[in-house]
């Protein structure tokens, strides 16, 4: 009864997410607590489920408010913005260095962990520069994609704070094995832009030889990009820039970094301070603060809803006892050489679910279940988690499923068919090579 029962929650969880047809907080929520009644339980007894749930992820919850606030303070005050139009101006007219230089950008431009506001920054910053050279709007989508899905592994953004809420621990805790990997990823990257530059030139230079196009006054493209970029800014958004304080805001940027890698605070409590930090050095009037919060408690509150939906959620389907009765009767069912392995298999095919699942049926609803099974056969849950992670946190940016996505889309004036059709094979194969590379380092 307890396998059907949970096995029923999470399918309808996946498929009405996968679907569109329920928000994620509704579908962590309802259908959980409806199948605890159908299994038998109380008001009571779901009660103190639900309590065990979100007290696992309370302090994901906290880190993650007061994280997104922090670094959406950074992004008013333009700590970015020197380094990111310096690297404008370095890839001036050079197709390879333009597709190199977009992987650092994108990886700097996420260092908030917000999809909307990478592609809002980078995007405008840099199509204009594209469009110059006669470079595709995909490429600039592919890379900045998978720049930042690399750097999506810190731990106030998504996947690893989710991953964080399911193992239980401290999203830092959870990030400081993944660094190694995230930073070769980050050189991948790198490696993954200039190549495809070299590709990239070379179909501009055949375009060029067939009359397709004509050669581009390339010498100014780095400066036409900085001046598009800075005449879309609100007047509102240059009366928030700081670059007096860029030196205070640097340091304060690093001593929040150095205090999240010494972990001699919780998360959340370090970016309470830095965000106090933050808000009193750039804008001392308090009307401002209140709303610079204000703009962006939306992106910080809806996330942190989320994470307390799936604390009510995995409260109840292990509190109850479904999710080990799931992980019994499929060990009974999948072939034995499968069964130890399947969180590899699972990692490998991460990014293919991403078009199938949403990023929260697949670490709220499968990540469970397969630590259930491959922990019966020694395999730790950090472990399955990581493997999981891994191979699926690049294919984020080429996922229907994420709203961030369709934002670049718009900005770019692309279409969400042709990038997954140019973008998909690239970013499963960096995800395979990035999976086997954590697999050889020992973090899988």
């Amino acid at each position: 009864m307890l396998t059907v029962i949970g096995l029923l929650i999470i399918v309808l969880i996946v498929g009405l997410l996968m679907w569109g047809k329920i928000s994620p907080i509704v579908g962590m929520v309802l259908i959980p607590v409806l199948g605890a009644f159908a299994a038998g339980f109380g008001p009571t007894e779901i009660t103190e489920f639900v309590d065990s749930g979100i007290g696992t992820v309370m302090n994901v919850v906290i880190m993650f408010i007061f994280a997104i606030l922090f670094f959406g303070i950074m992004q008013d005050t333009g700590l970015f913005n020197p380094l990111i139009s310096g690297l404008i101006k370095v890839s001036k007219g050079n197709v390879v260095t333009v597709a190199t230089c977009t992987a650092i950008v994108g990886a700097i431009a996420h260092l908030d962990g917000a999809g909307a506001t990478t592609f809002l920054f980078t995007i405008p910053a840099l199509l204009p520069l594209y469009k110059q050279l006669h470079m595709s709007r995909y490429l600039l989508l592919l890379i900045i994609a998978t720049s930042a899905s690399v750097m999506n592994m810190v731990p106030w953004a998504g996947p690893t704070g989710r991953v964080a809420s399911i193992l239980g621990e401290s999203p830092a805790d959870v990030w400081r094995p993944l660094i190694p990997v995230q930073i070769i990823g980050l050189v991948m990257v790198v490696i993954l832009a200039f190549l495809l530059g070299i590709r990239e030139k070379r179909r501009i230079a055949r375009r060029f030889a067939n009359g397709e196009i004509q050669e581009s006054e390339s010498s100014n493209s780095g400066n036409l990009a900085i001046q598009e970029q800075a005449a879309t800014m609100s007047e509102e958004a240059k009366s928030l820039l700081r670059p007096k304080l860029m030196i205070v805001n640097i340091v304060i940027m690093l001593l929040t970094v150095v205090a999240l890698l010494e972990a001699t605070w919780e998360p959340g409590l370090i970016f309470m301070v830095a965000l106090s930090v933050a808000l009193v050095v750039n804008y001392p009037n308090v009307k401002t603060q209140m709303e610079r919060i204000k703009v962006h408690a939306p992106s910080a509150l809806s996330m942190a809803a989320v994470i307390l939906a799936a604390g009510v959620f995995l409260g109840i389907i292990r509190e109850t006892g479904m999710l080990e009765a799931i992980a019994l009767s499929l060990v009974e069912v999948l072939p034995g050489a499968v069964v130890p392995n399947l969180h590899i298999i699972m990692g490998i095919l991460g990014v293919p679910l991403d078009l199938l699942t949403s990023t929260d049926a697949y670490y709220f609803a499968l990540l469970p279940i397969v630590d259930g099974i491959t922990s019966q056969f020694g395999v730790p849950t950090e472990s399955t988690a990581y493997a999981m992670l891994i191979g699926n946190v690049i294919g984020t940016f080429v996922s229907p499923f994420a709203p961030a996505l369709w934002l670049g889309i718009g900005l770019a004036g692309a279409e969400m068919g042709k990038h997954i059709r140019y973008s998909f094979l690239w970013m499963w194969g960096f995800s395979i090579i990035l999976l086997f590379i954590a697999m050889a380092i020992g973090v899988v």
